[in-house]
């Protein structure tokens, strides 16, 4: 008999992927019971506007490179060929479909928890699937955190955001340290966010 596995679903714009999403997709992965961490580029956020918003396979790319050979991490572009906005809901059921032995959980930050309301379908995706949660700066009350579907991670509170490494960049700062010199390199290769 095939065994579960129990696999996390990090979705995002990562516009550009940057070192604090991989020490959160790190560290949920040493400290819970998964076996892999799955990165699911949106070609674009419902909730989140698209300006700013660098070419998705541009992004899948600079992903694969930050993960390198790294194989419990994995880069995922089934969003794109699916109806734009794509919509969380719609994706959990198409990889549920082709991935019938994994245990899906998605991982989340505080902040996304506080809109999850406003997520299509949330009702259904809190009943059937795990919400790993990792804090973000801010008040984290929310009426789902309560929920036995939901998990508050411990994890580092990583006050780093592809906004601000987009800013920087256009400022013409040196953010060496906040992203994979791969990623950094391939940023200034293409010309992107300038």
């Amino acid at each position: 008999m095939t065994r579960t596995k129990h696999t996390g679903l990090y979705f995002g714009s990562f516009n550009p992927i940057h070192h604090g999403h991989l020490i959160i997709a790190n560290y949920i992965l040493t400290y819970t019971p998964l076996d892999e961490v799955w990165f699911i580029v949106s070609p674009q956020n419902p909730l989140k506007e698209k300006k700013q918003l660098a070419n998705e396979y541009h992004r899948l790319e600079m992903v694969n490179l930050a993960i390198g050979d790294f194989n419990k991490f994995k880069a995922l572009d089934i969003e794109f060929t699916m109806p734009k906005p794509s919509y969380t809901v719609d994706t959990l059921a198409r990889l549920t479909e082709k991935h019938p032995s994994h245990q899906f959980n998605l991982i989340m930050g505080t902040d996304q928890l506080a809109t999850f309301h406003k997520w299509k379908n949330y009702s259904y995706i809190i009943q059937h699937y795990r919400l790993l949660v990792y804090p973000r700066p801010g008040n984290i009350e929310n009426p789902y955190i309560s929920n036995e579907h939901v998990q508050i991670i411990n994890a580092p509170q990583i006050e780093l955001s592809s906004t601000f490494i987009r800013n920087a960049i256009q400022t013409k700062k040196d953010i060496h340290c906040f992203l994979p010199e791969k990623v950094l390199q391939y940023i200034f290769d293409c010309n992107l966010y300038r």
